[in-house]
């Protein structure tokens, strides 16, 4: 038997004693039975019964607020936009480099401009505004000078008449030419001389000093185009020198890397030119990055030469206050899917680590993250009207007289609640 003294919350002394048959080895006496009596629960038991009509109303209020906190944490992640940064391989054919970028697959290799250029032997072939003269030796009456070859390709001669000559080289027209004069006369000698060349042209399109047509005097080639075009204009050093296109019948568009071939000197780029090929050089213009996000004015910025991460970020006026520096992504185009690159410009800025300020090509994405903060802002934003609703809720319940009833059957209050000064005004004691 152990006997012992212990304190109630009255301050009152009151005796226990330990019993082995007691399942807590413990035996209170009526006094201490009291204290540990339900009866102070009682009230706000009998509240939230459902009998009592007060959680009929109460419930759906509750369920409102239950609800907007169940959506207020989705609404955090989905309200913004979070790209997955892929696993890049750094290669050639994806181009993040620190470099001036290299973007292989949207340019001819030199093994592709071998495979669409002629193998034989280059020959010229008469065609319509050609001049040529025909001499026949010591027959001053057949010979002519300066003949013009007409738009369809036929030019006159004396006792032969018109005689197609389109397409077709100088020393076939020669032969014949002294084919039909065979019958005529005993072996005539016979020379095509072209005096001015008007078939072996290409057409010069874009960003040009003086764009249209240009003909070569023998096998053409790009860079004899671009010469022959008066050359690129050089107005905006900052404008980005990319890439040209040759245009070739109805199915075959070679594009040509200018910077590798203009700046690195890869000689093999320059293709050679057909006869009636179309050369367009894109202009500044048309290139274009765009910059989203948290900056101060996102959209389309004009690609200009060596362009990188932060630079572009500066010209879309930097980054705002709800930007997420360690968050910049770079999306990058290849083929059906591309592939996202996530920069820390914190890292960079910090510490000098510019390993992943790259170079950006044409339609490249620079996406920046909003931060924490600002996604719960976002969120808030969201949900205050559903907040405002509950609490709209709350006031009409005051008014009805619900809430009365509800603190008069907890706390024994009655009254309503004055919403100008938040004080509860008693009707009872």
């Amino acid at each position: 038997m152990m006997a012992g003294r212990m304190q109630n919350l009255t301050g009152k002394s009151l005796k226990h004693s330990i019993k082995p048959d007691h399942p807590y080895g413990m035996q209170f006496n009526n006094g201490q039975k009291n204290l540990f009596s339900r009866r102070p629960l009682r009230p706000i038991r009998a509240a939230l019964k459902p009998e009592t009509g007060i959680l009929r109303f109460l419930m759906p209020e509750v369920m409102k607020a239950l609800l907007c906190l169940w959506l207020f944490l989705p609404l955090i992640s989905c309200s913004t936009i979070t790209p997955v940064e892929t696993q890049v391989q750094q290669s050639r054919e994806n181009g993040f480099k620190t470099e001036l970028p290299k973007k292989v697959q949207a340019f001819a290799t030199p093994e592709k401009i071998a495979s669409v250029t002629p193998r034989e032997q280059f020959q010229y072939s008469l065609g319509p505004g050609d001049l040529v003269s025909i001499l026949v030796w010591k027959r001053p009456e057949l010979s002519q000078e300066n003949i013009m070859v007409s738009p369809d390709g036929l030019i006159a001669i004396p006792r032969i008449g018109s005689l197609n000559v389109l397409d077709k080289t100088p020393v076939e027209v020669q032969g014949l030419i002294t084919t039909k004069l065979e019958v005529l006369y005993i072996k005539p000698e016979v020379t095509v001389r072209v005096h001015e060349f008007h078939n072996n042209k290409a057409f010069v399109l874009g960003r040009v000093s003086k764009p249209g047509v240009v003909n070569f005097p023998g096998k053409g080639s790009l860079l004899e185009a671009l010469a022959l075009a008066g050359g690129i204009p050089d107005q905006n050093k900052d404008t980005s020198l990319t890439k040209c296109a040759i245009i070739r019948g109805n199915d075959i568009i070679i594009w040509i890397d200018l910077q590798d071939l203009l700046r690195n000197g890869n000689m093999a780029l320059n293709a050679p030119v057909k006869n009636n090929d179309i050369i367009y050089i894109p202009e500044a213009s048309d290139e274009m990055v765009y910059v989203l996000g948290e900056v101060i004015t996102p959209g389309a910025i004009q690609l200009k030469g060596g362009m990188t991460v932060m630079k572009a970020i500066m010209l879309a006026g930097g980054m705002n206050k709800y930007a997420n520096p360690e968050k910049v992504f770079v999306i990058r185009q290849q083929n059906d899917k591309g592939d996202v690159v996530r920069v820390d410009l914190r890292d960079l800025l910090e510490h000098g680590d510019f390993g992943k300020n790259f170079s950006l090509m044409p339609n490249d994405i620079v996406y920046i993250s909003p931060s924490g903060m600002a996604k719960f802002n976002y969120a808030l934003e969201k949900v205050l009207p559903s907040l405002q609703m509950l609490n709209f809720g709350l006031t009409g319940m005051e008014s009805l007289g619900v809430m009365q009833e509800l603190r008069k059957k907890i706390w024994g209050q009655s009254g309503f609640i004055n919403s100008s000064s938040t004080t509860t005004t008693n009707s009872g004691n």
